[in-house]
């Protein structure tokens, strides 16, 4: 027989070599590639509600501390139109992430399955992103007042805008989440 590559032949030896990789690199069975699936969705399960309550928790700080920022003629959250806006975005998000938390351990589904994955997903991207917009439209404000001079108002004026941006990473976080669960939910 003619080798028309002009290959070597394959050896016994490479075939055992090659086959002992192979079994280092792949599970035995598996069992092991499904109890791995099987650990992640728990986990994503548990950490989406988390999130969730931590977006919640920060989002009910920045619209509590905006609305206790009232300091006089000058330095009072409702006379700047950016800090109302950070006030009804907190209040927004509360709202809706404590809708999402008292549905998810109340254990009730208030759409088909279908619907509250798309709901979940495109809740959180909006809710994230009004968040992040309010957050960055009262920053500039702020860092005006502090060039003036610093006092309690500007400085609660920071405080709740911090909450804002860490109720942002909370809810982009579960939006990272309800994304997944989005891609591989089937829907057939």
């Amino acid at each position: 027989m003619t080798n028309p590559d002009k290959q070597k032949p394959v050896e016994v030896t490479d075939v055992e070599t090659a086959a002992e990789k192979t079994s280092e690199t792949t599970p035995a069975s598996g069992t092991s590639t499904i109890t791995q699936r099987w650990k992640r969705e728990d986990l994503i399960k548990k950490a989406s509600p988390i999130t969730r309550g931590i977006c919640l928790l920060f989002s009910l700080l920045a619209f509590l501390i905006m609305v206790s920022n009232k300091h006089g003629y000058g330095r009072n959250f409702n006379d700047y139109e950016e800090y109302r806006y950070v006030l009804a975005i907190s209040i927004i998000s509360t709202l809706y992430t404590a809708w999402q938390t008292f549905a998810h351990f109340s254990k009730r589904e208030f759409f088909d399955r279908r619907t509250n994955i798309l709901v979940d997903f495109s809740g959180d991207q909006i809710v994230a992103y009004l968040l992040i917009s309010a957050a960055s439209s009262a920053i500039p404000l702020t860092n005006r007042f502090r060039e003036g001079q610093d006092n309690i108002f500007t400085d609660s004026a920071a405080s709740a805008i911090s909450m804002a941006i860490l109720a942002f990473i909370a809810l982009a976080l579960s939006a990272l989440f309800s994304g997944y669960k989005l891609s591989t939910h089937s829907f057939i």
